[in-house]
């Protein structure tokens, strides 16, 4: 498997995995098409603060993924948010997320902690999620909505 950055060719096949995920019970609520457009534009653009990155297996886009960064100071340091992770139906189960946990480290050096949320209803991304390292916190989240997409 190949994890390639995300670019401009990449935008009308993430656009439609995106839309999948985010239309599926995977996530709390679905998104506008204009906040994942603005999502892909971040990551090929030049924002700091959101990475993309595609995956690619037997010369095929299998998935993708976004990775948010921002500042801990329960760790002191810089803690990366896996935002978005999709594989497509046809490429799950395949290791495509445990090769991309297991790279995030050298493709994200300095971090000091890796986050993700997940559906406690989504017991095969927990599963993959525990046999990669991953635990589960005991805070609760607690949000304000700005700006609805």
């Amino acid at each position: 498997m190949e994890i390639v950055k995300m670019d401009k060719a990449h935008f009308d096949e993430v656009f439609g995995m995106m839309r999948v995920f985010y239309d599926s019970p995977a996530v709390l609520h679905t998104s506008s098409d204009r906040v994942l457009k603005n999502d892909i534009e971040a990551c090929i653009g030049d924002c700091p603060y959101l990475d993309g990155y595609v995956f690619v297996l037997d010369g095929k886009i299998a998935g993708y993924s976004m990775v948010s960064k921002s500042f801990t100071t329960e760790y002191g340091g810089i803690c990366a948010w896996i935002e978005d992770l999709y594989i497509k139906e046809e490429f799950r189960r395949r290791g495509i997320s445990k090769e991309f946990f297991e790279k995030l480290p050298s493709m994200y050096p300095g971090v000091v902690r890796f986050k993700l949320e997940v559906e406690p209803e989504n017991e095969r991304a927990i599963e993959t999620y525990k046999k990669c390292g991953y635990t589960k916190l005991h805070y609760d989240i607690m949000e304000t909505v700005i700006c609805e997409g």
